[in-house]
């Protein structure tokens, strides 16, 4: 979690071939998955968004496989619960 938002933005482009700058909003969680960020790109510059929970943690996937799109609804939902 100590990357910044060009360190995010080189993630989503080497490591998942995508483009940071397109419409879309890249999620990242910790190793305790009580941290998240989110980076999205507003057309003239970028927004990085961070979330600490005091307590529990986010459900998170472990695996490639589990990655998947979310809704602008359990983007929302995300932010604002935690799982225990």
């Amino acid at each position: 979690m100590r990357k910044s938002i060009d360190g995010l933005a080189a993630i989503v482009q080497q490591n998942f071939q995508l483009n940071p700058f397109e419409n879309s909003l890249f999620l990242f969680c910790g190793k305790r998955r009580d941290r998240m960020k989110a980076l999205y790109w507003e057309g003239d510059g970028f927004v990085l968004l961070y979330k600490r929970l005091e307590g529990g943690n986010f459900q998170w996937p472990m695996n490639p496989e589990a990655v998947r799109a979310i809704t602008p609804q359990e983007f929302r939902w995300l932010l604002e619960r935690a799982y225990q």
